[in-house]
């Protein structure tokens, strides 16, 4: 969608991104694929290459791929050439946006005209003492330590119920461990989607011989060497060779709490992903809490799609200061459990109204829509791709439940 704002900046000579996931990755690409002619320096707090994340609980964590094969840019064409300077094992320090200068760990201060945010978020962990054999899964050391203890095989505990932990469920049943999830609410996924869809998602992995624990939470995890018990606030304790933690992430701003950006659960954004008044400093990906231009509400949306999207419309409006964008793309996400797909379009929420449909002759295929006010925004399908695609139109165009409905059947 065109949108216009006046832009102070006329001259870029050096545009900075912090964050060398492929929100930052996506970001110098497109700079240079839209003949930005300045400096980009992409700055990454991690030694690898940048990589991919959806594989890390997924090809990465099952086997499929090798560590290598998640690394972006590996595809002819796809690189980032030696026009983009990497900065590889460094982290943002502090920002002084009055200055317009990143300082990094190493004391080093880079002034620049264009600023890219693309920092991403860390995983919230178990409170008190970690023993070894714990893990949180966010990057490819995580994910490869994971994988490692997988094939030590012995029983796994997944600690929550979202997207990640199910993954990482799934991946744990193929390989023949025996799994249990512990979710503290009523179903899985029930603080985005609601308890009804949630159950939906707990009765897959069940179907598998996955044992699903709700309304129940991690007291401690005990071990010597590493975790060999879980507590739970029940009474009842799970033997484990190792645990998964799946709680949810905080967005990665500590570096930015001296600087002058407005942040609240992460970088506030206008609809451009402008978060300062120069449109000098934008932010993308799963740190960035952008403006909606359909609800008028700021949100963080952590999905790969959404990160994409975000770090194109930002190299867009750097380059066209003048003719700048707003993010008007549907939100959309999808999971592999058990070679069945599980996606999710629009922005669901537990307070909605929900439409369950399931597909002719084909109870395994379902549809959970979510609508206010008689208009479509979110679907949640089980295995009915076309279904969520047929969604994903008429939530694009700010169509009915009833369109929809109509449309599937």
């Amino acid at each position: 969608m065109p949108g216009r704002r006046p832009a102070d900046r006329t001259v870029n000579r050096r545009t900075i991104i912090v964050g060398a996931g492929l929100a930052g990755f996506r970001a110098a690409q497109e700079l240079r694929a839209r003949r930005y002619d300045g400096e980009v320096v992409l700055v990454g707090a991690e030694t690898h290459p940048p990589y991919d994340r959806p594989p890390l609980s997924k090809q990465i964590l099952s086997g499929r791929w090798s560590p290598h094969d998640a690394f972006l840019g590996t595809a002819e064409g796809t690189e980032l050439d030696g026009s983009v300077e990497l900065r590889l094992g460094t982290a943002a320090k502090a920002l002084h946006t009055a200055g317009h200068q990143l300082v990094l760990d190493t004391g080093e201060a880079l002034a620049f005209d264009a600023l890219v945010i693309a920092t991403g978020t860390t995983p919230r962990t178990l409170q008190g003492r970690v023993p070894p054999g714990v893990h949180t899964l966010r990057t490819l050391d995580d994910s490869t330590a994971i994988r490692s203890d997988l094939l030590r095989g012995g029983p796994l505990v997944v600690v929550g119920g979202g997207f990640v932990g199910a993954e990482v469920a799934a991946v744990a049943r193929e390989l023949g461990l025996q799994v249990t999830i512990v979710e503290a609410l009523s179903a899985p996924m029930e603080r985005a989607v609601g308890a009804a869809a949630g159950a939906m998602c707990g009765q897959i992995h069940q179907e598998h011989g996955v044992t699903v624990k709700c309304n129940v939470s991690v007291e401690r995890c005990d071990g010597h060497h590493r975790v060999e018990r879980v507590h739970l606030s029940d009474g009842a304790g799970l033997d484990v060779a190792l645990v998964v933690v799946g709680v949810g992430v905080r967005p990665n701003t500590g570096w930015l709490e001296t600087s002058a950006l407005p942040l609240d659960n992460g970088v506030v954004c206008d609809e451009f992903g402008c978060a300062d008044q120069e449109n000098r400093i934008y932010s993308a990906g799963d740190v960035a809490k952008w403006l909606n231009p359909r609800t008028g509400r700021r949100s963080r949306v952590e999905h790969w799609n959404s990160a994409n999207e975000q770090a194109r419309l930002v190299a867009h409006n750097i380059t066209n200061p003048h003719q700048q964008l707003v993010m008007d793309a549907v939100p959309y996400f999808w999971s592999d459990q058990y070679g069945e797909k599980i996606q999710l379009v629009g922005e669901a929420d537990p307070r909605l109204q929900t439409t369950v449909l399931t597909r002719r002759g084909d109870e395994a295929h379902r549809l959970v829509l979510f609508s206010e006010n008689g208009t479509l925004s979110a679907a949640l399908g089980f295995g009915w791709t076309r279904a969520v695609a047929l969604c994903r139109q008429v939530i694009t165009r700010g169509g009915s439940l009833e369109e929809a409905v109509a449309q599937v059947r």
